[in-house]
């Protein structure tokens, strides 16, 4: 230890500091990559929450905190508390809402911090007695303090809106003439804004540009279809955890820095791969009426076709190869346990059965591997889109509870389509589909399903998990010979 010889007690307090924000970001790090596997997402999530404690807990003793513990254990208590109350509370189906609000919280704090450093540094004319002090916002600290800002605000505002969606208390798609002109208008405005600010810190035009910054986070979500919404997480996601990098480095915390970019990349990485998904381009996502369509959509021609459950057991009990295609419909239900039951069934009865994912299935992405892995399908019985798709053509019966729009074979035939161009799982392919649904209503798109009209396909019309356990109790039935 003899580097600390020679060392202020306010020397060795911040190395220690900075020594535990950067042990926080390793572990931040680890759990994040932990996260990529359905086998150890749980252990990295802990792994992730044990250097969020460590990055916390050091904070209160860094040098310059100059005795505000009040006010840290204050913020700590006001965001602790009511996270952990509703994250016990929060139901399956509503956790999509309640990651788009966190996270558009990470996107707000990273949008505070930025506007704070700015106007501290604005209303303190000795900010820069000290160039190289955390309060001195020159050259690169400036630009950065007004990136983060700018991003965390539209993140924050955008998240808003799409809880607001995905919770149903807004109109999924909102739209008018010239829109993404004008948003395209907000985003320069606030641009313009931000680069005076370079030059000359000015408390108004702090203020304007954080209000252009939430009003193009608004704007820029109130556009996007329902059926996209897995896309607009994944980028807010992003926007937040760049965010965050960038206040990091005007704080001086490599912790923030370190965990803002880790985050900020993976969910750039996963926002490209949900737009893949989706057929889209990510300049569409922010810039048009991303999966919206004027044209008027193709006639469906056919009629849905009632089946009853003892129908579907006794399909069920001949087949040989069976593909279960679960969705939003399944969680609303909670029916992944029942639907794990009924697989159980059939692979006692030697049956090949598999799970058909699609990216965007649910309202989040991975929000039906998350909902499955709850109720303990081993994850060897669960396939990707590109893996499945081939399959369905030799699969006897496909069951499709829940899903709607990822099943819709209009995205490969008609062009007025919302999601025309959209990559589906192939059901349609299946020699019998059954699809379970509670009524004839549409899916999160707004639009008629071409494969609920098939001649291929029947309607097990009811409650998800009642109606998968009528087929439970139908193929034991069979099994003791009291069948229909």
């Amino acid at each position: 230890m003899d580097f600390l010889n020679g060392l202020s007690r306010h020397d060795i307090q911040s190395w220690l500091v900075t020594a535990s924000f950067f042990a926080a970001a390793v572990m931040f790090i680890l759990g994040i990559k932990r996260m990529a596997s359905p086998v150890t997402a749980r252990a990295g999530i802990v792994q992730a929450g044990i250097g969020m404690v460590v990055a916390t807990v050091a904070a209160f003793f860094h040098p310059d905190i100059h005795g505000n513990y009040g006010l840290i254990i204050a913020a700590v208590l006001v965001g602790t508390l009511p996270a952990w109350i509703s994250g016990k509370k929060v139901a399956m189906t509503d956790m999509p809402q309640m990651v788009a609000l966190y996270n558009g919280m990470g996107g707000g704090s990273a949008a505070a911090i930025g506007a704070s450093a700015l106007l501290g540094a604005t209303m303190d004319p000795n900010a820069c007695a000290d160039p190289n002090a955390h309060a001195c916002l020159n050259g690169s600290r400036t630009v950065l303090a007004l990136i983060g800002t700018l991003i965390g605000a539209v993140s924050l505002s955008g998240s808003v809106i799409a809880w607001a969606k995905l919770d149903g208390r807004m109109d999924k798609r909102f739209t008018f003439p010239g829109q993404q002109y004008i948003n395209a208008l907000f985003f320069l405005a606030a641009v313009v804004l931000g680069a005076f600010l370079v030059f000359k810190l000015d408390v108004p035009i702090i203020v304007a540009f954080v209000c252009l910054s939430l009003l193009f986070g608004v704007m820029m979500t109130l556009p996007i279809g329902g059926a996209d919404m897995p896309v607009v997480i994944s980028l807010f996601n992003a926007l937040t955890g760049l965010a965050v990098g960038f206040e990091g480095y005007v704080l001086g915390n490599p912790a923030l820095m370190i965990a803002g970019m880790v985050v900020g990349a993976a969910g750039t990485l996963l926002t490209q791969l949900m737009a893949k998904a989706m057929n889209r381009s990510i300049s569409s996502v922010l810039f048009s009426n991303f999966g919206g369509s004027s044209a008027a959509a193709q006639e469906i021609k056919g009629s849905q076709k009632p089946i009853e459950a003892s129908d579907v057991a006794a399909l069920l009990y001949l087949a040989d190869k069976v593909i279960i295609v679960p969705g939003y419909g399944m969680a609303v239900a909670q029916a992944q346990h029942k639907v794990w039951e009924l697989t159980q069934q059939l692979i006692k009865r030697d049956k090949t059965v598999k799970f058909a994912i699609h990216p965007v299935a649910g309202r989040m992405p991975g929000h039906m591997n998350v909902l499955l892995a709850e109720a303990g399908v081993p994850y060897d019985l669960i396939a990707d889109m590109e893996d499945i798709n081939p399959e369905f053509s030799t699969c006897d019966v496909a069951i499709v509870i829940g899903a709607n729009d990822v099943v819709n074979p209009v995205a490969k035939t008609d062009p007025a389509s919302p999601i025309y161009g959209m990559p589906i799982l192939d059901v349609i392919n299946a020699r019998q589909s059954i699809v379970i649904k509670r009524g004839k209503g549409t899916g999160f798109a707004g639009i008629e399903n071409a494969l609920f009209y098939a001649d291929n396909t029947k309607l097990l019309y009811g409650d998800g998990a009642d109606a998968v356990n009528r087929l439970v109790t139908e193929l034991k039935a069979i099994d003791s010979g009291g069948g229909h």
